[in-house]
């Protein structure tokens, strides 16, 4: 279990969704993750160069029959920082929770 914190890169509704997706299987292709969001290509792209910055997500190219296709997975540290935030957030519920 990762410690609980914050994480300012995983927050973003966008890159949330993403990392969550993601972290469900090995990887994931590039145009159903975009379709799950309900993005465009551009945006997906902004927010997953963020996740690569981070070290959060990896990506990779594969060369189809048809056309290349690409595909998205967390990384081990993406996976461990996501279980992180993700702890934080239910510590951060649980506070709002006991005051009512």
């Amino acid at each position: 279990m990762s410690d609980a914190a914050f994480d300012e890169v995983i927050h973003a509704p966008n890159r949330l969704q993403i990392c969550s997706l993601l972290a469900t299987v090995d990887a994931m292709e590039f145009s159903v993750v975009r379709q799950a969001l309900n993005v465009s290509d551009s945006v997906l792209s902004k927010h997953v160069k963020v996740l690569q910055a981070a070290g959060y997500a990896s990506v990779t190219k594969v060369r189809g029959s048809s056309y290349p296709r690409t595909w998205l997975a967390l990384t081990s540290e993406g996976r461990q920082a996501l279980a992180g935030h993700i702890a934080e957030l239910r510590r951060i519920v649980e506070m709002a929770e006991a005051d009512q």
